[in-house]
């Protein structure tokens, strides 16, 4: 019987135009003109008139009365008004004292676009929306970087607790945070400050030994190392064995050392000294075997790698690598972009400049300018000589500060994310004491962590709830 009185209704709304429903918004009640409504079909209430059963209603509003012909809305009432006004002038006007994420989530609840603010209004909506949108991105940020750091400091209390099975696993221990947490202790800063120091003058020497000034020759008068730099590069060798080794003996899982980049990066780093003396015996043993001896200097070069050392010291070089390890599609991108605007210019270029300039006479001479121009180095080793040619050019500058500026955006707020996160288990892991033994969980604000875990949640299902009318229309559009 309802559905039929409503059918009524309805049939009798669309023979007078001037017919209207009643709403009930939040005790807030209006009577609305259905021609006024009708003007926007797409909206919620314009909808109400098309609906032919209760069903179909309650699916738009919160409850129907029969009795009263009323439609009821648990909507915030204070909000309507801007939505009345939207209906009778066309178009929406913000005020500043509104909360813009809640008349944002408002106006989609009736299926009011954002487009149809008006000018006045639009710049400083927009401007406080994405400053909302900013300060929504920090959460993320924030939350992602609590989970990540407590996760990590999960795996430390796991990776601690496997020494209290194991044989003088308290005396392994204290080694181990010694040598793995720089600033865990007096001690274990005096060894990261000698280990950097190490660092260093392996690769001063390694510098210094390229320059004519130091260069011994021996008895053949063909250049040989200085018995100095030897000495320096003898007691840096001992050291970098000898930490790989503590490091490894401390483990409090072998079979899962070099599984960490910063140990396999103590590997690298001793491992051309090594090749190099075995290739240099197996040279002196086997004449024949002469161009062995070119592979040890290219062997000797890679000692610079020790330089990746000292992200054991450096907590921004870890949150680099972290940051390039996870951004692996925006550098994606970012070659991407290079390689399009360098294929693209340098073709330009030939083709108004290989009659004028003899550096641009082929295609591939200019990619080397096309690239050195996009990235903005600018050598200035090959350049265009005719207008067109420069023309050009500037077109390709400009080009390559926008390729440039918009993919290293997106890597550099993952490295702020990062760095925070590193910061945050450092400081957590500092903070963890052992030395009666593993009584409780190192400390961890995990009343934070549960409420980021709650937003986050929250925040999805909100994402869920307000994309639901647009889905909604989307499917009767297409019925």
């Amino acid at each position: 019987m309802t559905g039929q009185v409503l059918r009524d209704a309805t049939a009798g709304a669309h023979m007078d135009d001037t017919a209207g429903i009643r709403i009930n918004v939040g005790g807030f009640k209006k009577r609305l003109q259905s021609d006024t409504l009708s003007r926007f079909p797409e909206t919620r209430l314009a909808r109400l008139l098309q609906c032919q059963s209760k069903e179909s209603i309650l699916e738009l509003c919160d409850d129907y009365d029969d009795a009263e012909k009323e439609f009821y809305f648990d909507r915030n009432p204070a909000l309507f008004p801007y939505v009345l006004n939207f209906y009778n002038t066309g178009r929406l006007h913000v005020m500043a004292e509104l909360c813009i994420f809640s008349f944002s989530q408002e106006i989609e609840y009736w299926g009011i676009n954002e487009f149809f603010i008006d000018s006045c209004c639009s710049s400083a909506y927009h401007c406080r929306k994405m400053d909302q949108d900013r300060e929504d991105w920090e959460d993320r940020s924030d939350d992602g970087s609590t989970t990540s750091s407590f996760d990590d400091l999960l795996e430390f209390y796991n990776d601690a607790t496997k020494f209290d099975k194991q044989l003088l696993g308290s005396a392994r221990r204290r080694v181990w945070l010694m040598l793995d947490n720089p600033g865990y202790s007096v001690a274990s800063r005096v060894i990261s400050i000698l280990s950097i120091l190490v660092v260093l003058g392996s690769i001063a020497t390694m510098c210094m030994n390229s320059m004519s000034e130091f260069s011994v020759l021996d008895s053949k008068g063909e250049p040989t190392e200085d018995p100095r730099f030897e000495i320096v590069e003898h007691f840096g060798i001992g050291w970098f064995t000898l930490e790989l080794l503590a490091r490894f003996v401390v483990a409090p899982d072998l079979l899962h050392f070099f599984d960490h980049p910063l140990n396999v990066i103590d590997l690298v780093s001793i491992l051309p000294f090594y090749l190099t003396l075995l290739i240099n015996l197996v040279a002196e043993s086997t004449p024949a075997l002469t161009n062995l001896g070119r592979v040890a200097q290219v062997l000797r070069l890679m000692r610079i790698f020790r330089i990746l050392k000292l992200a054991r010291h450096s907590t921004g070089l870890r949150s680099l690598g972290a940051t390039l390890r996870n951004s692996y599609k925006e550098v994606g991108l970012l070659l991407l972009y290079l390689a399009v605007g360098v294929s693209f210019f340098s073709v330009m270029a030939y083709t108004v400049e290989k009659e004028d300039s003899e550096d641009l006479s082929t295609i591939p001479a200019c990619w080397w300018w096309a690239t050195v121009s996009m990235t903005t180095v600018g050598y200035g080793d090959v350049v265009p000589v005719s207008i067109a040619g420069k023309l050009t050019a500037s077109a390709c500058i400009l080009a390559g500060i926008l390729v440039v500026v918009l993919p290293i955006t997106l890597i550099f707020n993952k490295f702020s994310l990062f760095y925070k996160r590193q910061k945050q288990l450092e400081i957590a892991m500092r903070s963890c004491d052992f030395d009666d033994g593993i009584k409780e969980v190192p400390s961890v604000n995990l009343r934070n962590y549960y409420a980021h875990k709650v937003k986050s949640l929250m925040a999805s299902l909100s994402n869920m709830s307000r994309s639901s009318p647009s889905e909604q229309s989307l499917n009767e559009s297409l019925q």
